[in-house]
């Protein structure tokens, strides 16, 4: 008498291991998206080639080199290694690290991570970062600690707390989001005067980095604002979009590696077109 009862909890149990999984699936989905394409994570922690391919069996491992002026950063292992990358770290300690900035240890994260963008990045979308990054395979590699000599702030600002997804029928507010938090392509188009970015400037370009990743050449951040003769603002949607996500000029030239054009290829088309509507929504500059 007591079988049907005990029936229909079995079955609630399944239907609810069922969802939770694929709940779960779709969060490393999403992680899986976001890391791999518009973070560009594997363009700083996989160490590249002489001819600037990642090394695939070093995935996220880290020890990729960044020199600019004032710093010489070692990209961490971000890999799930329990002596050598984060597999120790908590979620909360990772999600930490990549919006406050600071390690599990209490020490800050200097630049170049974009910890001061990744703040406002979305705690579903940080989660599902956590996520995907469980999934990938440890990888046991020892990475020297980064030098400055430029003065680092003690924080990034309060330690951030909730933040909200960002309706993606808002386009330009998505946009903002995913160019700005997401894709942190203010971080390196935007001029810097004595260590720190010039917001009245965004996007203007000009910022310079010297045998960046150690490839032998000098990268210069081109204009990206809407300026007609300086920027992109006669360049149609077509011709963004390819500059996005093949490196590829509109007048035909390949771009030098920097730019994480192999993890922008994946960047859907509808986040393409919100990128787009933020881009022109920009103050071209310089201003006449």
């Amino acid at each position: 008498m007591h079988i049907l009862p005990t029936l229909i909890l079995v079955l609630f149990v399944i239907l609810s291991s069922t969802l939770s999984a694929q709940a779960q699936d779709k969060l490393i989905a999403r992680g899986a998206y976001l890391t791999e394409g518009i973070l560009g994570c594997g363009n700083c922690h996989t160490p590249k080639s002489d001819n600037a391919e990642a090394i695939s069996d070093m995935k996220f491992a880290g020890a990729f080199v960044i020199t600019e002026p004032g710093l010489k950063a070692y990209a961490s292992n971000i890999t799930m290694d329990i002596e050598t990358g984060i597999g120790s770290w908590s979620d909360e300690e990772i999600i930490r690290s990549i919006r406050d900035g600071i390690r599990p240890d209490g020490t800050l994260i200097g630049p170049p991570m974009p910890s001061p963008f990744f703040r406002e990045m979305s705690d579903n979308d940080v989660r599902a970062v956590v996520a995907y990054m469980r999934t990938i395979e440890p990888v046991s590699n020892v990475v020297p600690a980064s030098e400055y000599t430029i003065p680092l702030p003690p924080t990034y600002g309060p330690p951030v707390s909730k933040v909200a997804d960002v309706p993606r029928d808002d386009l330009l507010a998505y946009g903002t989001y995913l160019t700005v938090a997401l894709g942190h392509c203010t971080e390196c188009h935007t001029p810097m005067v004595e260590g720190m970015h010039d917001f009245t400037r965004t996007n203007e370009g000009g910022r310079i980095f010297e045998n960046i990743f150690g490839l032998g050449y000098t990268l210069v951040a081109r204009n990206i604002t809407p300026h007609p003769e300086l920027g992109i603002g006669d360049w149609t949607n077509d011709e963004i979009k390819r500059a996005i996500t093949q490196g590829i000029s509109r007048d035909g030239r390949q771009h030098l590696a920097g730019m994480a054009y192999p993890y922008y290829a994946t960047i859907t088309d509808e986040d393409l077109d919100a990128i787009i509507v933020y881009l022109r929504s920009v103050d071209p500059s310089p201003t006449d």
